[in-house]
Protein backbone atom coordinates (compact mmCIF):
# COMPACT_ATOMS: atom_id res chain seq x y z
CA UNK A 1 0.00 0.00 0.00
CA UNK A 2 3.02 2.31 0.20
CA UNK A 3 2.63 3.30 -3.47
CA UNK A 4 -0.90 4.61 -2.96
CA UNK A 5 -1.56 8.26 -2.05
CA UNK A 6 -2.61 8.90 1.55
CA UNK A 7 -4.09 12.39 1.12
CA UNK A 8 -6.93 13.81 -0.92
CA UNK A 9 -4.53 15.98 -2.90
CA UNK A 10 -2.35 12.98 -3.75
CA UNK A 11 -5.40 11.04 -4.89
CA UNK A 12 -6.48 13.87 -7.18
CA UNK A 13 -2.99 13.99 -8.66
CA UNK A 14 -3.29 10.36 -9.80
CA UNK A 15 -6.36 11.22 -11.88
CA UNK A 16 -8.58 8.84 -9.93
CA UNK A 17 -12.29 9.35 -10.60
CA UNK A 18 -15.36 8.23 -8.69
CA UNK A 19 -17.57 5.41 -9.97
CA UNK A 20 -20.82 4.05 -8.60
CA UNK A 21 -20.70 0.50 -7.28
CA UNK A 22 -22.81 -0.79 -10.16
CA UNK A 23 -20.69 0.98 -12.76
CA UNK A 24 -17.57 -0.48 -11.14
CA UNK A 25 -19.06 -3.99 -11.24
CA UNK A 26 -20.21 -3.50 -14.82
CA UNK A 27 -16.88 -2.26 -16.17
CA UNK A 28 -14.87 -4.94 -14.39
CA UNK A 29 -17.30 -7.60 -15.65
CA UNK A 30 -16.85 -6.35 -19.21
CA UNK A 31 -13.07 -6.53 -18.83
CA UNK A 32 -13.28 -10.13 -17.60
CA UNK A 33 -15.70 -11.18 -20.30
CA UNK A 34 -13.46 -9.74 -23.00
CA UNK A 35 -10.62 -11.83 -21.56
CA UNK A 36 -12.89 -14.95 -21.55
CA UNK A 37 -12.59 -15.19 -17.76
CA UNK A 38 -15.39 -16.62 -15.62
CA UNK A 39 -17.25 -14.11 -13.44
CA UNK A 40 -18.27 -16.68 -10.82
CA UNK A 41 -15.42 -19.14 -10.18
CA UNK A 42 -16.25 -22.30 -8.27
CA UNK A 43 -19.92 -22.27 -9.33
CA UNK A 44 -20.72 -25.39 -11.39
CA UNK A 45 -23.74 -26.49 -13.37
CA UNK A 46 -25.06 -22.98 -14.01
CA UNK A 47 -23.05 -22.15 -17.14
CA UNK A 48 -26.09 -22.13 -19.44
CA UNK A 49 -28.80 -21.15 -16.96
CA UNK A 50 -28.07 -19.00 -13.91
CA UNK A 51 -24.71 -17.48 -14.91
CA UNK A 52 -26.02 -15.78 -18.10
CA UNK A 53 -28.86 -14.23 -16.07
CA UNK A 54 -26.40 -13.01 -13.44
CA UNK A 55 -24.25 -11.48 -16.18
CA UNK A 56 -27.31 -9.73 -17.61
CA UNK A 57 -28.17 -8.30 -14.18
CA UNK A 58 -24.62 -7.06 -13.53
CA UNK A 59 -24.34 -5.46 -16.97
CA UNK A 60 -27.76 -3.85 -16.53
CA UNK A 61 -26.89 -2.55 -13.05
CA UNK A 62 -29.78 -4.33 -11.32
CA UNK A 63 -30.30 -5.34 -7.72
CA UNK A 64 -30.90 -9.10 -7.60
CA UNK A 65 -33.06 -11.69 -5.85
CA UNK A 66 -31.81 -15.27 -6.07
CA UNK A 67 -34.75 -17.63 -5.64
CA UNK A 68 -34.13 -21.30 -4.96
CA UNK A 69 -34.15 -24.22 -2.53
CA UNK A 70 -31.44 -24.82 0.04
CA UNK A 71 -28.02 -25.88 -1.13
CA UNK A 72 -28.15 -24.28 -4.58
CA UNK A 73 -25.04 -22.08 -4.21
CA UNK A 74 -27.03 -18.84 -3.77
CA UNK A 75 -24.72 -17.51 -1.06
CA UNK A 76 -21.60 -18.55 -3.00
CA UNK A 77 -22.79 -16.63 -6.05
CA UNK A 78 -23.58 -13.55 -3.98
CA UNK A 79 -20.20 -13.54 -2.24
CA UNK A 80 -18.36 -14.03 -5.51
CA UNK A 81 -19.63 -10.61 -6.66
CA UNK A 82 -16.83 -9.06 -4.61
CA UNK A 83 -14.39 -10.51 -7.14
CA UNK A 84 -15.73 -7.96 -9.64
CA UNK A 85 -14.80 -5.01 -7.43
CA UNK A 86 -11.58 -3.03 -7.68
CA UNK A 87 -8.92 -4.55 -5.44
CA UNK A 88 -8.69 -1.39 -3.32
CA UNK A 89 -10.97 1.63 -2.94
CA UNK A 90 -10.09 4.99 -1.36
CA UNK A 91 -12.21 6.40 1.50
CA UNK A 92 -11.98 9.35 3.84
CA UNK A 93 -9.85 8.15 6.77
CA UNK A 94 -12.01 7.28 9.78
CA UNK A 95 -15.28 7.27 7.85
CA UNK A 96 -17.80 4.71 9.12
CA UNK A 97 -19.66 4.58 5.83
CA UNK A 98 -16.79 4.47 3.31
CA UNK A 99 -17.15 8.09 2.20
CA UNK A 100 -15.98 8.80 -1.34
CA UNK A 101 -13.05 11.26 -1.02
CA UNK A 102 -14.34 13.27 -3.98
CA UNK A 103 -18.04 13.09 -3.05
CA UNK A 104 -18.42 12.67 0.74
CA UNK A 105 -21.95 12.19 2.07
CA UNK A 106 -21.58 12.02 5.87
CA UNK A 107 -21.28 15.14 8.01
CA UNK A 108 -18.08 13.74 9.51
CA UNK A 109 -16.38 13.49 6.11
CA UNK A 110 -17.70 16.81 4.86
CA UNK A 111 -16.32 18.58 7.94
CA UNK A 112 -12.90 16.97 7.46
CA UNK A 113 -12.66 17.99 3.82
CA UNK A 114 -13.84 21.51 4.65
CA UNK A 115 -11.17 21.85 7.34
CA UNK A 116 -8.16 20.15 5.74
CA UNK A 117 -8.88 20.34 2.02
CA UNK A 118 -6.30 18.45 -0.04
CA UNK A 119 -4.47 17.45 3.15
CA UNK A 120 -7.42 15.29 4.24
CA UNK A 121 -6.18 11.80 5.05
CA UNK A 122 -7.53 8.87 3.09
CA UNK A 123 -7.44 5.10 3.64
CA UNK A 124 -7.70 2.21 1.18
CA UNK A 125 -10.29 -0.55 1.66
CA UNK A 126 -9.81 -4.04 0.19
CA UNK A 127 -12.59 -5.52 -1.91
CA UNK A 128 -13.28 -8.25 0.67
CA UNK A 129 -14.16 -5.56 3.22
CA UNK A 130 -16.77 -4.06 0.91
CA UNK A 131 -19.22 -6.90 1.42
CA UNK A 132 -21.93 -6.83 4.07
CA UNK A 133 -24.26 -9.67 4.91
CA UNK A 134 -27.26 -10.20 7.18
CA UNK A 135 -29.25 -13.35 7.76
CA UNK A 136 -32.85 -12.19 7.98
CA UNK A 137 -34.42 -13.22 11.26
CA UNK A 138 -37.75 -12.16 12.78
CA UNK A 139 -35.96 -10.12 15.46
CA UNK A 140 -33.98 -8.03 12.94
CA UNK A 141 -34.69 -4.35 13.50
CA UNK A 142 -34.45 -1.15 11.51
CA UNK A 143 -31.59 -0.17 13.84
CA UNK A 144 -29.66 -3.26 12.70
CA UNK A 145 -30.05 -2.44 9.03
CA UNK A 146 -30.30 1.33 8.84
CA UNK A 147 -29.18 2.83 12.15
CA UNK A 148 -30.22 4.37 15.44
CA UNK A 149 -29.41 7.25 17.78
CA UNK A 150 -26.37 6.33 19.89
CA UNK A 151 -27.12 7.25 23.54
CA UNK A 152 -23.40 7.21 24.35
CA UNK A 153 -22.75 9.97 21.84
CA UNK A 154 -25.65 11.96 23.30
CA UNK A 155 -24.24 11.49 26.81
CA UNK A 156 -20.92 12.85 25.58
CA UNK A 157 -22.59 16.21 25.01
CA UNK A 158 -23.86 16.16 21.42
CA UNK A 159 -27.35 17.43 20.58
CA UNK A 160 -30.01 15.00 19.44
CA UNK A 161 -30.35 17.05 16.27
CA UNK A 162 -26.69 16.48 15.44
CA UNK A 163 -26.13 13.89 12.71
CA UNK A 164 -22.99 12.77 14.53
CA UNK A 165 -25.17 11.19 17.24
CA UNK A 166 -26.22 8.47 14.77
CA UNK A 167 -24.95 4.91 14.96
CA UNK A 168 -25.03 3.60 11.41
CA UNK A 169 -26.51 0.17 10.64
CA UNK A 170 -25.22 -2.52 8.32
CA UNK A 171 -26.51 -1.00 5.08
CA UNK A 172 -24.86 2.44 5.46
CA UNK A 173 -21.63 0.75 6.63
CA UNK A 174 -21.60 -1.15 3.32
CA UNK A 175 -21.82 2.08 1.32
CA UNK A 176 -19.99 1.69 -2.01
CA UNK A 177 -20.15 -2.08 -1.65
CA UNK A 178 -22.34 -5.18 -2.00
CA UNK A 179 -24.92 -5.87 0.73
CA UNK A 180 -26.63 -9.26 0.94
CA UNK A 181 -29.76 -10.29 2.84
CA UNK A 182 -30.15 -14.05 3.13
CA UNK A 183 -33.64 -15.55 3.46
CA UNK A 184 -35.29 -12.18 2.86
CA UNK A 185 -38.92 -13.36 3.39
CA UNK A 186 -38.05 -14.10 7.02
CA UNK A 187 -37.63 -10.35 7.54
CA UNK A 188 -40.69 -8.80 9.18
CA UNK A 189 -42.78 -6.86 6.68
CA UNK A 190 -42.44 -3.58 8.58
CA UNK A 191 -38.64 -3.98 8.35
CA UNK A 192 -38.82 -4.73 4.63
CA UNK A 193 -40.54 -1.37 4.21
CA UNK A 194 -37.37 0.25 5.54
CA UNK A 195 -35.47 -1.06 2.52
CA UNK A 196 -37.74 0.56 -0.06
CA UNK A 197 -35.82 3.84 -0.11
CA UNK A 198 -32.49 2.03 -0.23
CA UNK A 199 -33.49 0.30 -3.47
CA UNK A 200 -35.24 3.14 -5.24
CA UNK A 201 -34.34 6.56 -3.85
CA UNK A 202 -30.92 5.32 -2.70
CA UNK A 203 -31.07 6.96 0.71
CA UNK A 204 -31.95 6.16 4.31
CA UNK A 205 -33.82 7.98 7.04
CA UNK A 206 -33.25 7.53 10.76
CA UNK A 207 -35.79 8.41 13.47
CA UNK A 208 -37.29 11.25 11.47
CA UNK A 209 -34.00 13.16 11.30
CA UNK A 210 -33.58 15.48 8.38
CA UNK A 211 -30.67 13.36 7.30
CA UNK A 212 -30.35 12.15 3.74
CA UNK A 213 -27.56 9.74 2.94
CA UNK A 214 -27.46 9.05 -0.82
CA UNK A 215 -26.02 5.58 -0.34
CA UNK A 216 -24.39 3.71 -3.19
CA UNK A 217 -25.14 0.02 -2.54
CA UNK A 218 -25.63 -3.07 -4.66
CA UNK A 219 -28.36 -5.02 -2.86
CA UNK A 220 -28.62 -8.78 -3.38
CA UNK A 221 -31.07 -11.07 -1.59
CA UNK A 222 -31.74 -14.78 -1.44
CA UNK A 223 -35.00 -16.56 -0.73
CA UNK A 224 -36.53 -20.02 -0.72
CA UNK A 225 -39.75 -20.26 -2.77
CA UNK A 226 -41.51 -22.07 0.08
CA UNK A 227 -40.79 -19.14 2.40
CA UNK A 228 -43.37 -17.04 0.57
CA UNK A 229 -46.10 -19.12 2.17
CA UNK A 230 -44.41 -20.86 5.12
CA UNK A 231 -42.45 -18.40 7.23
CA UNK A 232 -43.14 -15.11 5.53
CA UNK A 233 -43.25 -13.32 2.22
CA UNK A 234 -41.55 -10.56 0.33
CA UNK A 235 -43.81 -7.50 0.19
CA UNK A 236 -44.85 -6.55 -3.32
CA UNK A 237 -43.36 -3.00 -3.36
CA UNK A 238 -39.96 -4.40 -2.32
CA UNK A 239 -40.08 -7.22 -4.84
CA UNK A 240 -40.93 -4.68 -7.54
CA UNK A 241 -37.80 -2.67 -6.78
CA UNK A 242 -35.39 -5.53 -7.48
CA UNK A 243 -34.28 -5.41 -11.08
CA UNK A 244 -33.77 -9.17 -11.52
CA UNK A 245 -35.24 -12.30 -9.97
CA UNK A 246 -33.09 -15.31 -10.87
CA UNK A 247 -34.20 -18.90 -10.25
CA UNK A 248 -31.47 -21.31 -9.19
CA UNK A 249 -31.63 -25.11 -9.44
CA UNK A 250 -29.89 -28.30 -8.41
CA UNK A 251 -27.27 -29.86 -10.72
CA UNK A 252 -28.98 -31.27 -13.78
CA UNK A 253 -26.29 -33.88 -14.47
CA UNK A 254 -24.80 -36.50 -12.15
CA UNK A 255 -21.34 -35.66 -13.49
CA UNK A 256 -21.79 -32.06 -12.34
CA UNK A 257 -22.89 -33.24 -8.90
CA UNK A 258 -19.71 -35.35 -8.71
CA UNK A 259 -17.54 -32.35 -9.62
CA UNK A 260 -19.17 -30.21 -6.94
CA UNK A 261 -18.72 -32.94 -4.32
CA UNK A 262 -15.05 -33.32 -5.28
CA UNK A 263 -14.58 -29.57 -4.90
CA UNK A 264 -16.45 -29.16 -1.61
CA UNK A 265 -15.78 -32.39 0.31
CA UNK A 266 -13.16 -32.09 3.03
CA UNK A 267 -11.34 -35.40 3.23
CA UNK A 268 -8.10 -35.21 5.27
CA UNK A 269 -5.07 -35.87 3.10
CA UNK A 270 -3.39 -37.93 5.82
CA UNK A 271 -6.29 -40.42 5.73
CA UNK A 272 -4.92 -41.84 2.45
CA UNK A 273 -8.47 -42.36 1.13
CA UNK A 274 -9.01 -43.01 -2.57
CA UNK A 275 -12.62 -43.06 -3.71
CA UNK A 276 -13.30 -44.94 -6.97
CA UNK A 277 -15.27 -43.13 -9.65
CA UNK A 278 -18.09 -45.68 -9.49
CA UNK A 279 -18.52 -44.99 -5.76
CA UNK A 280 -18.58 -41.22 -6.36
CA UNK A 281 -21.17 -41.77 -9.07
CA UNK A 282 -23.17 -43.92 -6.66
CA UNK A 283 -23.22 -41.13 -4.05
CA UNK A 284 -24.36 -38.54 -6.62
CA UNK A 285 -26.95 -40.90 -8.11
CA UNK A 286 -28.37 -41.47 -4.63
CA UNK A 287 -28.96 -37.72 -4.27
CA UNK A 288 -30.61 -37.47 -7.69
CA UNK A 289 -32.89 -40.41 -6.90
CA UNK A 290 -33.83 -38.73 -3.61
CA UNK A 291 -34.85 -35.60 -5.55
CA UNK A 292 -37.27 -37.71 -7.61
CA UNK A 293 -38.59 -39.85 -4.77
CA UNK A 294 -42.25 -39.59 -3.81
CA UNK A 295 -41.30 -40.61 -0.26
CA UNK A 296 -39.29 -37.41 0.27
CA UNK A 297 -40.73 -33.93 0.67
CA UNK A 298 -39.53 -32.17 -2.47
CA UNK A 299 -40.79 -28.76 -1.34
CA UNK A 300 -37.94 -28.56 1.15
CA UNK A 301 -35.44 -29.73 -1.44
CA UNK A 302 -32.55 -32.22 -1.35
CA UNK A 303 -29.41 -30.14 -1.03
CA UNK A 304 -26.07 -30.68 -2.75
CA UNK A 305 -24.77 -30.68 0.82
CA UNK A 306 -26.23 -34.18 1.05
CA UNK A 307 -23.83 -35.37 -1.65
CA UNK A 308 -20.88 -33.64 -0.02
CA UNK A 309 -21.73 -34.94 3.45
CA UNK A 310 -22.26 -38.49 2.20
CA UNK A 311 -18.95 -38.48 0.35
CA UNK A 312 -17.16 -37.38 3.52
CA UNK A 313 -19.01 -40.00 5.58
CA UNK A 314 -18.21 -42.75 3.11
CA UNK A 315 -14.51 -41.86 3.34
CA UNK A 316 -14.72 -41.86 7.15
CA UNK A 317 -16.46 -45.24 7.22
CA UNK A 318 -13.80 -46.73 4.94
CA UNK A 319 -11.06 -45.29 7.14
CA UNK A 320 -12.63 -46.75 10.29
CA UNK A 321 -12.96 -50.17 8.66
CA UNK A 322 -9.36 -50.10 7.46
CA UNK A 323 -8.09 -49.15 10.91
CA UNK A 324 -9.97 -52.07 12.46
CA UNK A 325 -8.45 -54.61 10.04
CA UNK A 326 -5.01 -52.99 10.12
CA UNK A 327 -4.80 -51.66 6.54
CA UNK A 328 -3.12 -48.45 5.42
CA UNK A 329 -4.68 -48.32 1.93
CA UNK A 330 -8.25 -46.98 2.27
CA UNK A 331 -10.84 -47.48 -0.48
CA UNK A 332 -14.60 -47.38 0.25
CA UNK A 333 -16.68 -50.49 -0.43
CA UNK A 334 -20.37 -51.32 -0.68
CA UNK A 335 -20.26 -52.61 2.90
CA UNK A 336 -19.50 -49.02 4.01
CA UNK A 337 -22.74 -47.64 2.59
CA UNK A 338 -24.73 -48.30 5.79
CA UNK A 339 -22.88 -45.35 7.33
CA UNK A 340 -24.76 -42.99 4.97
CA UNK A 341 -28.03 -43.46 6.84
CA UNK A 342 -26.80 -41.17 9.62
CA UNK A 343 -25.48 -38.47 7.27
CA UNK A 344 -28.66 -38.57 5.16
CA UNK A 345 -31.40 -38.63 7.78
CA UNK A 346 -30.89 -35.03 8.88
CA UNK A 347 -30.79 -33.61 5.35
CA UNK A 348 -34.04 -34.94 3.93
CA UNK A 349 -37.64 -34.65 5.07
CA UNK A 350 -39.71 -37.82 4.78
CA UNK A 351 -43.31 -37.37 3.64
CA UNK A 352 -45.86 -37.63 6.45
CA UNK A 353 -47.23 -40.92 5.11
CA UNK A 354 -43.78 -42.48 5.51
CA UNK A 355 -42.94 -41.09 8.95
CA UNK A 356 -41.04 -43.62 11.02
CA UNK A 357 -39.73 -45.38 7.91
CA UNK A 358 -36.71 -43.14 7.38
CA UNK A 359 -34.22 -46.00 7.48
CA UNK A 360 -36.22 -48.11 5.03
CA UNK A 361 -36.61 -45.23 2.58
CA UNK A 362 -32.90 -44.41 2.68
CA UNK A 363 -31.92 -48.09 2.34
CA UNK A 364 -34.19 -48.45 -0.68
CA UNK A 365 -32.64 -45.40 -2.33
CA UNK A 366 -29.13 -46.71 -1.66
CA UNK A 367 -29.94 -50.04 -3.27
CA UNK A 368 -31.51 -48.24 -6.23
CA UNK A 369 -28.39 -46.12 -6.61
CA UNK A 370 -26.13 -49.19 -6.60
CA UNK A 371 -28.29 -50.89 -9.23
CA UNK A 372 -28.45 -47.77 -11.42
CA UNK A 373 -24.69 -47.25 -11.43
CA UNK A 374 -24.07 -50.97 -11.90
CA UNK A 375 -26.21 -50.99 -15.05
CA UNK A 376 -24.37 -47.92 -16.34
CA UNK A 377 -20.85 -49.14 -15.66
CA UNK A 378 -20.84 -52.95 -15.69
CA UNK A 379 -22.36 -54.80 -18.61
CA UNK A 380 -21.62 -57.22 -21.42
CA UNK A 381 -20.42 -60.75 -21.85
CA UNK A 382 -18.20 -60.55 -18.76
CA UNK A 383 -21.24 -60.23 -16.48
CA UNK A 384 -22.90 -63.32 -17.93
CA UNK A 385 -19.69 -65.28 -17.39
CA UNK A 386 -19.63 -64.25 -13.72
CA UNK A 387 -23.24 -65.38 -13.25
CA UNK A 388 -22.49 -68.70 -14.96
CA UNK A 389 -19.46 -69.19 -12.69
CA UNK A 390 -21.72 -69.13 -9.62
CA UNK A 391 -23.79 -72.07 -10.84
CA UNK A 392 -23.25 -74.99 -8.52
CA UNK A 393 -21.69 -74.71 -5.09
CA UNK A 394 -19.61 -71.55 -5.68
CA UNK A 395 -20.11 -68.96 -2.94
CA UNK A 396 -18.42 -65.58 -2.33
CA UNK A 397 -18.22 -63.97 1.12
CA UNK A 398 -17.69 -60.27 1.83
CA UNK A 399 -17.76 -58.08 4.92
CA UNK A 400 -16.27 -55.08 6.63
CA UNK A 401 -14.10 -57.35 8.80
CA UNK A 402 -12.32 -58.81 5.77
CA UNK A 403 -8.99 -57.25 4.75
CA UNK A 404 -8.49 -56.41 1.09
CA UNK A 405 -5.97 -59.21 0.63
CA UNK A 406 -8.69 -61.81 1.31
CA UNK A 407 -10.45 -60.74 -1.88
CA UNK A 408 -7.48 -61.99 -3.91
CA UNK A 409 -8.54 -65.52 -2.94
CA UNK A 410 -12.02 -64.73 -4.21
CA UNK A 411 -10.60 -63.66 -7.58
CA UNK A 412 -8.69 -66.92 -7.75
CA UNK A 413 -11.85 -68.85 -6.87
CA UNK A 414 -13.98 -66.98 -9.46
CA UNK A 415 -11.54 -65.85 -12.19
CA UNK A 416 -14.49 -64.63 -14.28
CA UNK A 417 -14.66 -61.64 -11.95
CA UNK A 418 -11.33 -60.38 -13.26
CA UNK A 419 -12.77 -58.73 -16.38
CA UNK A 420 -15.46 -56.53 -14.76
CA UNK A 421 -13.15 -55.76 -11.83
CA UNK A 422 -10.32 -54.64 -14.11
CA UNK A 423 -12.72 -52.35 -16.02
CA UNK A 424 -13.81 -50.68 -12.77
CA UNK A 425 -10.30 -50.36 -11.36
CA UNK A 426 -8.92 -48.64 -14.46
CA UNK A 427 -5.18 -48.14 -13.81
CA UNK A 428 -5.33 -48.87 -10.08
CA UNK A 429 -4.99 -52.61 -9.42
CA UNK A 430 -4.22 -52.36 -5.71
CA UNK A 431 -5.86 -54.97 -3.44
CA UNK A 432 -8.04 -52.29 -1.78
CA UNK A 433 -9.36 -51.05 -5.13
CA UNK A 434 -10.02 -54.59 -6.35
CA UNK A 435 -11.89 -55.41 -3.15
CA UNK A 436 -14.13 -52.39 -3.68
CA UNK A 437 -14.83 -53.38 -7.28
CA UNK A 438 -15.59 -57.00 -6.33
CA UNK A 439 -18.17 -55.99 -3.72
CA UNK A 440 -19.77 -53.58 -6.18
CA UNK A 441 -20.06 -56.21 -8.93
CA UNK A 442 -21.48 -58.84 -6.59
CA UNK A 443 -24.02 -56.43 -5.06
CA UNK A 444 -25.03 -55.21 -8.50
CA UNK A 445 -25.62 -58.78 -9.68
CA UNK A 446 -27.71 -59.46 -6.59
CA UNK A 447 -29.85 -56.32 -7.03
CA UNK A 448 -30.37 -57.18 -10.71
CA UNK A 449 -31.66 -60.57 -9.54
CA UNK A 450 -28.84 -62.67 -10.98
CA UNK A 451 -27.31 -63.78 -7.69
CA UNK A 452 -28.80 -64.62 -4.32
CA UNK A 453 -27.51 -62.96 -1.18
CA UNK A 454 -27.53 -64.07 2.44
CA UNK A 455 -26.50 -61.47 5.01
CA UNK A 456 -25.89 -61.64 8.72
CA UNK A 457 -24.78 -58.41 10.38
CA UNK A 458 -21.99 -56.94 8.29
CA UNK A 459 -21.19 -60.22 6.52
CA UNK A 460 -22.73 -61.22 3.18
CA UNK A 461 -22.58 -64.35 1.05
CA UNK A 462 -23.40 -64.42 -2.65
CA UNK A 463 -24.40 -67.59 -4.53
CA UNK A 464 -26.15 -68.69 -7.68
CA UNK A 465 -29.95 -68.62 -7.95
CA UNK A 466 -30.30 -72.29 -8.85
Amino acid sequence: MTDRPDTLGGLKATGWTSRTIKEELRQNAITRMKANETLFPGVMGYEDTVVPQMEHAVLAGHDIVLLGERGQAKTRIIRSLTGLLDEYMPIIAGSEINDDPLEPISQYAKDLVAEYGDDTKIDWVHRDDRFGEKLATPDTSIADLIGEVDPIKVAEGRYLSDELTLHYGLVPRTNRGVFAINELPDLAERIQVGLLNVLEERDVQVRGYKVRLPLDVMLVASANPEDYTNRGRMITPLKDRFGAQIRTHYPLEIATEMEIADQEAEIPADANVRIPDFMKELISTFTHLARDSSHINQRSGVSVRLTVSNLETLAAAALRRSLKVGEDDVVPRVCDLDALIASTAGKIEIESLDEGRDGQVIDHLLRSAVLTVFKNTVAGEGVRQVVDAFEGDVMASTGDDMPSTDYADLLAQVPELAGPVAALCADDNSPAMQASAIEFVLEGLHLSKRLNKDSVGTRASYRGRA
